[in-house]
């Protein structure tokens, strides 16, 4: 799980989730750009909520991992693949795509990929 520090206030998500935010939040800022996203987070009493988070280039976020027992991690696959495609989408570096719809693998050695935690 992960602590996400936002606009003094804390959250608490799933680290694929967590890292997912955190990237897009990135990107944005890049492109000087914001936008809304929804979230699930664990509520103080332990139950799943939903949180809504304006993410842009004044964004100050913060995570932290956090250990815990008694809850289970929070995914939403669906949402992750979302935010991961938004971010790739705010990047600069794309592959090159062939004819056939392929990545053309002498063009993509020599890109640099940004790390996908």
């Amino acid at each position: 799980m992960e602590r996400i520090h936002y606009a003094g206030g804390e959250l608490l998500t799933g680290s694929e989730i967590a890292a997912a935010v955190i990237d897009y939040a990135a990107a944005l800022a890049s492109q000087h750009s914001a936008a809304s996203i929804d979230i699930p987070v664990r509520a103080h009493d332990g139950t799943i909520a939903r949180a809504q988070l304006l993410i842009g280039p004044a964004s100050q976020l913060l995570s932290e991992d956090v250990e815990t027992v008694e809850d289970d991690e929070l995914e939403d696959e669906e949402l992750v693949s979302r935010l991961r495609a938004a971010t790739t989408a705010l990047s600069s570096v794309r592959p090159v795509i062939g004819e056939t719809g392929a990545i053309v693998e002498d063009d993509a050695d020599d890109l640099e990929w940004p790390p996908i935690r």
